[in-house]
C-alpha cells in the first residue's frame, strides 16, 4: 500500500472502516456520540464512524471545537457537531441521547503544571458523562500508563494484571475508569480501552524516532521497548468494541501485539532515512508494556503492519509534511508530563 502523501490521503487512510466494522456496529443500534472528538483521534474515529454506518444512523461529535477547521471536516463527513465546554455540567446534561458513546475526553500534557486541571478534565467530566449516559453502551478511552512497569520479556501487562500509576496523569486516568467502571454497576454497559500508542505519521513514537534520526538528536534508551498501533486500528477497535461493552465494565489493552525494541525501530528508520541514528543513556529492564491478546481474540488483530508503519513514517518525515508538535514523551519514568 502507497503511503499517504498529504493530510487529505492521511485522514482516508485514518478513517478507513475495513470490512468487520459495520458488522460490529449493526449490533448495537442508534446514534452514537463521539465525546472529545476535537481531539488527535476524534476528526478521523468520527470520520470512520460514518463511514461504517453508512448514513443509517446520526454520529454526533461533542468537543469544545477550539479548532475551527476540525469542526468543518467533521461536518464534512455528514456527522453532527455540538459545541460544548464539557467542564459544564449543565451543557452535558443538556447533550443529545443516544445508546452508543465513545468518551474519548482527556489531558496529558501539562500535567506537571496544572494538576488540579488534569484532575477535573480527566475525572470530573467523566463523572458528568457517566450521569449524562448512565443506560447508553460506553466505549471509555484511557492509557496503558495505568499499569507499572513490567519486564522486557514479559510480553506486556494484561488487563487482570495489578495496576500502578506513577504521576499525577496516570492516577486521574485511573479515577476516570473507575468513574465508569462504577456506572457500569449502576446500569450502563462498559468498555475501557487502555491504549498506547497510536501511530498517524504527524504525530506518535515512530514520527518522535523519525525527527529525531533526521535531525541527529540523540534518543534516550531509557524507555527500551514500546508497543504501537496504527490510530486507524485503534480508532477500529474502540468502535468494535462497542458491542462488548458489558457490566461490570470490560477492560481492553488497545495496541500493537509486538513489544518493538526502540534501537531497532530508529536503526530500521535510519536504513529509510539513510542517517545514523545517535543513542543516550541505556536500556532498562522494564518498560510501559501492554499485552494485547485480549482485543485480538475481540476485534481482531491490527491491519497495518509495523514495517508499513515504519515505510510511511520515513516518508512523511523526509518530505517535510505536516507535524502536529506534540510529542509522545513516551520515553518519560517519572510519570511527569
Amino acid at each position: 500500500m502507497a503511503a499517504p502523501k498529504s493530510l487529505e490521503e492521511l485522514d482516508d487512510r485514518l478513517s478507513d472502516p475495513g470490512q468487520d466494522l459495520a458488522r460490529a456496529l449493526a449490533a448495537c443500534p442508534g446514534d452514537i456520540v463521539v465525546l472529545g472528538a476535537g481531539g488527535k483521534m476524534g476528526p478521523t474515529l468520527t470520520r470512520m464512524a460514518m463511514r461504517a454506518a453508512g448514513g443509517d444512523r446520526r454520529v454526533i461529535a461533542v468537543s469544545k471545537f477550539t479548532s475551527a477547521a476540525a469542526e468543518r471536516a467533521i461536518r464534512a463527513t455528514g456527522a453532527d457537531t455540538v459545541r460544548c465546554d464539557l467542564l459544564d455540567p449543565e451543557a452535558i446534561a443538556a447533550l443529545p441521547a443516544a445508546p452508543n458513546v465513545i468518551f474519548m475526553v482527556g489531558q496529558k500534557f501539562g500535567t506537571a503544571d496544572a494538576p488540579e486541571r488534569t484532575w477535573a478534565i480527566n475525572v470530573t467530566v467523566a463523572q458528568h458523562c457517566a450521569v449524562r449516559y448512565a443506560t447508553s453502551r460506553i466505549v471509555a478511552f484511557s492509557t496503558g500508563n495505568v499499569y507499572p512497569f513490567v519486564n522486557v520479556e514479559s510480553g506486556g501487562a494484561r488487563e487482570t494484571d495489578p495496576v500502578g500509576p506513577v504521576g499525577t496523569y496516570a492516577e486521574s486516568c485511573l479515577a476516570r475508569e473507575r468513574i465508569f467502571e462504577a456506572a457500569a454497576l449502576r446500569g450502563a454497559r462498559v468498555a475501557i480501552v487502555r491504549l498506547n500508542y497510536a501511530i498517524a505519521l504527524t504525530y506518535g513514537v515512530l514520527t518522535d524516532l523519525a525527527v529525531a534520526v533526521k535531525t541527529g538528536a540523540p534518543i534516550s534508551l531509557s524507555m527500551g521497548y514500546v508497543n504501537v498501533i496504527w490510530q486507524g486500528d485503534a480508532s477500529r477497535a474502540a468502535l468494535s468494541l462497542l458491542p462488548h461493552a458489558t457490566s461490570p465494565a470490560r477492560v481492553v489493552n488497545v495496541t500493537g501485539p509486538a513489544t518493538l525494541r526502540v534501537r531497532d525501530l530508529a536503526d530500521a528508520l535510519g536504513r529509510r532515512l539513510g542517517r545514523t541514528p545517535v543513542f543516550a543513556g541505556t536500556e532498562s529492564s522494564d518498560a510501559l508494556l501492554s499485552n494485547a491478546a485480549l482485543m485480538v481474540s475481540l476485534v481482531g488483530s491490527p491491519a497495518v503492519s509495523v514495517d508499513t508503519m515504519l515505510d510511511w513514517t520515513a516518508e512523511w518525515v523526509a518530505a517535510g509534511r505536516p507535524l502536529l508538535g506534540k510529542p509522545t514523551k513516551f520515553g518519560v519514568r517519572d510519570g511527569v508530563f
